[in-house]
């Protein structure tokens, strides 16, 4: 177990704990020092550094630099999951929170590990620019929501004429914004033939418009082996209820454990796929005869929609819409 290493990762600051010589170290969490570690640990393991991995918790944002890294030098890693993490170190024993003793227990973790899970992590830099971009859209977004609020609250008081005028000045320049940002994410799309022809198909299903396209593209490609029950999953989407004897039983419900940004996309669409597609027409009738709530049959044409998107962007086909189909489904 010599060659694994632990690191906690912080917004500014990486705790790591090396096997080999039982040594703690801490460092900024920027690619300058991430490479002075790395040549560190070149010195340690010389032949060895071929074997070493790095166990680490997926930390948004602040992951994404080391894991660049250990892309782009083909380090393998064993990304824990964070629940998965906070339990084996409950049942260590370890209920102090502290940056050094994560960074020892996550490199003990690597007994958690499956061996398809102890790999090199996979970077595709056409992903990670379309998921700044849509998150910097959805920043614009709600600026632009914020800005109309406070715009309405000033009119229907006849506030001041000037912070009037100028509020309407930022809302067109604010959706001006938004409207570039999309802009240059479909500019990226066009770019790429395979990201063209998958958007275009993905687009054909009745409800899925820009936005949602655009999400379920990005949802797609960056996990380009996930199932179909992995792809609901990873939209929060799958249902979860608990059961346990006669005293602790609850109705499914869907986990959103997955990002908000798939499943907000396709809200509207659903309403739209209710209305003007037979298929889902039916299948969404169909669920609300059998006693579903209107919300939980949304949720379900949701994830039907989902379901054939993936299905349409791995078997490269567009949509089609029939209703014999919809007797089926």
């Amino acid at each position: 177990m010599s060659n694994y290493i632990g690191i906690d990762i912080s917004k500014s600051t990486l705790n790591i704990h090396i096997t080999k010589n039982s040594l703690d170290l801490q460092i900024n969490n920027t690619i300058a020092d991430i490479k002075k570690l790395y040549s560190k640990l070149k010195k340690i393991y010389k032949k060895e550094i071929k074997d070493i991995v790095f166990i680490f918790e997926p930390t948004g944002s602040y992951s994404e630099v080391l894991r660049k890294f250990c892309f782009e030098k083909e380090i393998k890693c064993f990304i824990i999951n964070p629940k998965q993490f906070a339990n084996y170190a409950k049942a260590l024993g370890e209920d102090i929170k502290d940056d050094k003793i994560d960074a020892r227990v996550l490199a003990s973790a690597i007994t958690l590990a499956k061996p398809n899970q102890i790999k090199v992590p996979s970077f595709n830099k056409d992903v990670e620019r379309i998921k700044e971009l849509m998150s910097f859209y959805k920043f614009t977004c709600k600026q632009t929501s914020q800005l109309k609020n406070h715009l309405e609250s000033l009119e229907a008081k006849d506030g001041d004429s000037f912070a009037i005028k100028e509020l309407k000045k930022s809302i067109k320049a604010s959706k001006d914004k938004e409207k570039l940002i999309l802009e240059q994410v479909l500019k990226l799309i066009d770019s790429n033939d395979e990201y063209k022809k998958a958007y275009k198909n993905i687009t054909s299903i009745t409800g899925v418009g820009k936005i949602a396209g655009i999400a379920l593209l990005h949802l797609f490609i960056k996990y380009p082996e996930a199932n179909q029950r992995q792809i609901t999953s990873l939209a929060g989407l799958n249902p979860v209820y608990k059961k346990s004897g006669t005293s602790l039983q609850t109705l499914p419900k869907i986990s959103k454990k997955g990002s908000v940004f798939y499943r907000g996309s396709l809200f509207m669409g659903v309403m739209t796929a209710i209305r003007f597609d037979e298929r889902f027409k039916a299948f969404y009738e169909r669920l609300k005869a059998n006693g579903k709530h209107t919300t939980q049959a949304q949720i379900a044409v949701m994830r039907k929609i989902i379901i054939i998107a993936h299905s349409l962007y791995k078997n490269e086909q567009e949509y089609v819409k029939d209703f014999n189909a919809a007797k089926k489904a």
